[in-house]
This record gives structure tokens, sequence and C-alpha cells, in this order.
């Protein structure tokens, strides 16, 4: 098994207060990992640190055998790395067409995003500010279909949207993992979350609690989680 992203005793702090108290994990390549944990346990900040928008106070970051702790985020993104985060990530003065290009770039082939999100097609020329929110998400996910990222980064990508909408983001989702790229997942809704992943972690208070396979969380209580069948 090779590993796309280890995570070594890494710490981080805003200012004096420490929220990763020496997390290490890692991530198989081309797998979906979940990570889990309530409120408040350091979840967006790991995600935040590995794309390189947060300080490490120690520790490393190793991503295809390199240590990029230190790397600026802009550098990450060009080699492959891309981070949805949980308030989407659009530009929401600029219109659909702008922001897709944006994503992959003036003249790029735009159909892999209006096969797959058929609603944006038809949105084109409106300000993505104006979009609901669904559809800011599906805009936001375009990011991934057009840009072919080597490892995704998604902060809660179904917060506050329609069941029907979580269901299809949960599905391109799905298939991006099927294509070889490798996904971590932080998420509201533990039973899709558990569904889809092939490898789980559990932070609490910031540090490590639980490390397996999804199955091996079968009947434990994971508070702050929305169950759905």
């Amino acid at each position: 098994m090779t590993i796309e992203l280890a995570l070594r005793d890494v710490r981080v702090a805003y200012g004096a207060v420490e929220v990763l108290h020496g997390v290490s994990l890692a991530v198989p390549t081309g797998s979906l990992t979940a990570l889990l944990g309530p409120n408040g346990a350091g979840k967006t900040t790991l995600l935040s640190a590995v794309a390189g928008l947060l300080p490490l106070r120690s520790g490393q970051i190793v991503w295809c055998g390199n240590d990029v702790a230190g790397v600026p985020p802009d550098d990450l993104a060009r080699t492959g790395m891309l981070l949805i985060p949980e308030r989407r990530g659009i530009f929401a003065t600029l219109s659909v067409r702008d922001n897709l290009e944006v994503f992959a770039g003036r003249g790029a082939d735009l159909a892999p995003a209006f096969d797959t999100f058929p609603i944006l097609e038809r949105r084109m020329t409106q300000l993505a500010g104006s979009l609901s929110g669904g559809e800011q998400q599906m805009l936001a996910m375009s990011r991934a279909l057009l840009g072919r990222p080597r490892l995704l980064l998604l902060d809660e990508i179904s917060l506050g949207l329609a069941p029907r909408v979580t269901r299809l983001l949960f599905d391109v989702v799905a298939g991006l993992a099927e294509c070889g790229v490798t996904v971590v997942m932080v998420e509201q809704y533990l039973s899709d979350a558990l569904r889809l992943a092939d490898l789980v972690y559990v932070l609490s208070r910031g540090e490590l609690a639980f490390a397996g396979e999804p199955a091996e969380l079968a009947g434990r209580d994971l508070p702050g989680y929305v169950l759905t069948g």
C-alpha cells in the first residue's frame, strides 16, 4: 500500500492556544478517507494545515514523499492538492462561467462540469453569489471535475444542503475516488461518510481517538453527528 499523505506528530496553534496535539495519520493513495469528530475537534484545522493555510507549531506533513509543511498554498494547488472549504470557496462576484474558467483555464472544456451538474450550464451568466446553496456547492465541486486533482480535501460539502443535492455530491465524490483521486473528507453525516470511506480517523479535542475501517465503528456513538438512512 502506497501512502499519499502522512501527518507526523502535527501540532497547530492559534496564537498561544494549541488546537492539534501531535496528530499522526496516513492516507493511502487512491483511498477515500473520512475524518470525523464533534464540532471543535480540530478537523477543519487539520485540513487547513495540510493545504498550507495554517503554519505548524511542530511536526511534518509529507505528501508524495516530500515534507510540504510551509509550502505556500498556491504551490500545493498547482501540484495537484485541492481544498474545497466549508464555505465553498467560490468567487461570489464573478459569473458561473468566470468561476469555471478560473478553475479550469480560459477556453478549457467545461463539459465534465455540465455533464454532472446540468443546472450550471443554464446559470452561466449568473453571479455565483446569487446561486442557491446547493448550486454554489455544485460550482465548488466543479473545481475537482475540471482541475483533475491528485489529492482532494473536502470540508463538510453537505452542510446545510437538501438530501437530494447531498446524494448527488456524494456520488461525485465516490466517482472521483473510483478514478484514482485520493480523497480526505470531513463530513457531518456519519452514515454517508462511513458508507463511502475506505478508512476512518476520528479526532477528539485535537487528538486522534480512532483509526480503522468503517465497520469497526459499528455501534459506537459519535456525538455531534447526524445519522441518515
